[in-house]
């Protein structure tokens, strides 16, 4: 009896991915996943192309500081309706949908700006586009965490990933792939290529959108509580410290001393990969692969390697708990920076570059499932929205400030040093999840 009630959890454990939930979320998180490369990583390839020095890109990689800074907006995005959309879609959707429009525009406007002849606008546009992102995803993270009982989080963290990582591959190998199909192979900069790219990224929002209308509208206790009689005297001035200092305070309330243990985790978890991937583009480039080449490694093995890294990680989740995944995920994250430094000293090997980008793709997937179950588990119901930003800003903001300065340590120190230095970072991240598992109380690991 004990055999087969086993049984019959491993399987119901797989089946949850096939569930329209599971799938929805892998839509959503394909629209999440879209713009970050295309304000950071592809832009990088566009700009070093276009004959930008490294320190500028470098430098241009802090437009994404914005989304270390959604915390601010967030509760906005959790409290407040717009005007006629809510009423339409419910809040969650209505927030989808406006800023996916705002997204769309905002590509589109890169697509027909040329960073060599006015990159001041360029950046502003890229600025627009991360902040249109960020709002998306603020309400993506609300609508996933309201959309799922505990139970459900990893697999859904599994298939956000999942789409994550495809919308990211799309926005990376498939709009490599786009320049250089519209370029006609041809060597050298070319403004129209780029234009006919970043015009297909911006018809690829379409997905989101349309996600977002066929969507049901997740129940949320905010809502509830609004629309109770008590709810109905209080002042917009005790509204708005609800919403803007109520997170916090629960937090805090919440997790006592550990929360800063929490914290301390948060904002390092991703640092050796965020400081190392700003570079990537770049170094393909500087090394001498083609635009070509580096799609169809990122979309054949990238694509195999994320998809099994991404459902691992869920599926071991669910199984074993997310903090040992979440310790294997940093280690394994950090080990591969250290085939990129490989890489650098080989040369433009592309069996190796295929091996280096398999792994990386692999230990990512499996990172990202443990540590969105992870941020997931770590907030309040009632503040879904603007705790996850808040964690989700907590975990960028160092990692971002740091990749803005990697354009001058890869001239300063090479390539090779450059991702040793990344992998090394990775260490203090060991530490602190160790920490979490053995010292913290069982309310800060992940676990309502």
């Amino acid at each position: 009896m004990a055999c087969n009630k086993a049984s019959s959890n491993k399987k119901s454990g797989w089946r949850v991915y096939l569930e329209p939930g599971s799938i929805r979320m892998a839509v959503f998180g394909f629209s999440s996943g879209l713009p970050l490369l295309l304000v950071i990583g592809t832009l990088g390839f566009w700009l070093r192309e276009a004959g930008v020095d490294l320190s500028t890109i470098g430098f241009f990689s802090w437009v994404g500081l914005i989304y270390g800074f959604k915390w601010i907006w967030a509760p906005l995005v959790d409290r407040m309706p717009i005007p006629f959309l809510s009423r339409t879609l419910g809040r969650r959707r209505a927030w989808l949908l406006a800023a996916q429009v705002m997204l769309a525009c905002a590509l589109l406007g890169l697509a027909f700006t040329d960073p060599q002849k006015t990159l001041f606008v360029f950046a502003g546009l890229a600025m627009l586009a991360a902040f249109s992102s960020a709002t998306q995803d603020i309400a993506l993270d609300a609508y996933r965490i309201e959309s799922a009982g505990e139970r459900k989080q990893a697999a859904y963290a599994a298939m956000y990933q999942t789409g994550y990582r495809l919308g990211m591959i799309w926005a990376g190998a498939g709009a490599l792939a786009i320049a250089a199909w519209a370029g006609h192979g041809a060597s050298g900069y070319m403004h129209g290529a780029w234009t006919v790219s970043y015009g297909v990224m911006a018809a690829s929002v379409l997905v989101g959108m349309a996600a977002t209308l066929l969507s049901p509208e997740p129940q949320h206790d905010s809502l509830k509580e609004e629309a109770s009689p008590a709810r109905t005297h209080i002042s917009l001035l005790e509204r708005l410290k609800t919403a803007l200092a109520g997170p916090f305070t629960d937090f805090f309330r919440r997790f006592g001393w550990a929360a800063f243990l929490v914290l301390a985790l948060i904002a390092t978890y991703r640092i050796s990969d965020v400081v190392m991937g700003v570079m990537a583009n770049p170094f393909y480039q500087d090394l001498g692969f083609t635009k070509e080449e580096v799609a169809a490694v990122s979309k054949v093995f990238g694509v195999i390697m994320t998809l099994l890294g991404a459902f691992a990680g869920g599926a071991a989740a669910m199984r074993y708990g997310v903090l040992p995944v979440l310790l294997a995920g940093a280690v394994l994250s950090s080990l591969t920076n250290l085939l990129f430094s490989v890489l650098a000293g080989i040369g433009a090997n592309l069996t190796f570059l295929v091996a280096t980008v398999s792994a990386d793709n692999l230990a990512a997937g499996l990172a990202s499932a443990a540590f969105v179950a992870y941020l997931s588990g770590l907030t309040s119901s009632r503040y879904s929205a603007t705790q996850y930003a808040l964690f989700s800003s907590i975990m960028l903001l160092l990692p971002k400030f740091l990749a803005g300065f990697s354009g001058m340590a890869v001239e300063a120190f090479g390539y090779e040093r450059f991702f040793i230095g990344t992998a090394l970072m990775g260490v203090p991240v060991f530490v602190l999840v160790w920490l979490v598992m053995r010292c913290a109380p069982k309310s800060a690991t992940g676990k309502n």
